[in-house]
C-alpha cells in the first residue's frame, strides 16, 4: 500500500455539502414566500446576509459557504466541465 501515489480532491464532497447546503437555504427561503433565486443572488453578488432569512438557520449556512468556491462550483456546473 505504501509504494502506491495517493490522491486527494476537494472537489466532490465540498460542491455536494455547498448542494446540500444551498438547497437547505432555497427551501427555508421558498416557505418564507420570497423568491429564493433572487434573494440567493443578491447574497452572492453582495455578501449582504440580510438577503437570507433566518427562518431553518438558512443565514448561519448560507454564510459558512465561500463565495469563491460556491461561484467556481456553479460555473464548472453550468459549463459542465
Amino acid at each position: 500500500m505504501l509504494d502506491k501515489t495517493m490522491v486527494f480532491s476537494l472537489g466532490g464532497n465540498r460542491d455536494d455539502e455547498m448542494k446540500a447546503a444551498l438547497a437547505t437555504v432555497y427551501e427555508a427561503l421558498r416557505k418564507k414566500g420570497y423568491n429564493p433565486i433572487n434573494q440567493i443572488v443578491g447574497y452572492i453578488l453582495s455578501e449582504d446576509p440580510t438577503y437570507i432569512t433566518t427562518y431553518e438557520n438558512a443565514r448561519n449556512i448560507i454564510s459558512k459557504i465561500d463565495r469563491d468556491d460556491l461561484l467556481e462550483a456553479m460555473l464548472k456546473s453550468y459549463l459542465k466541465i
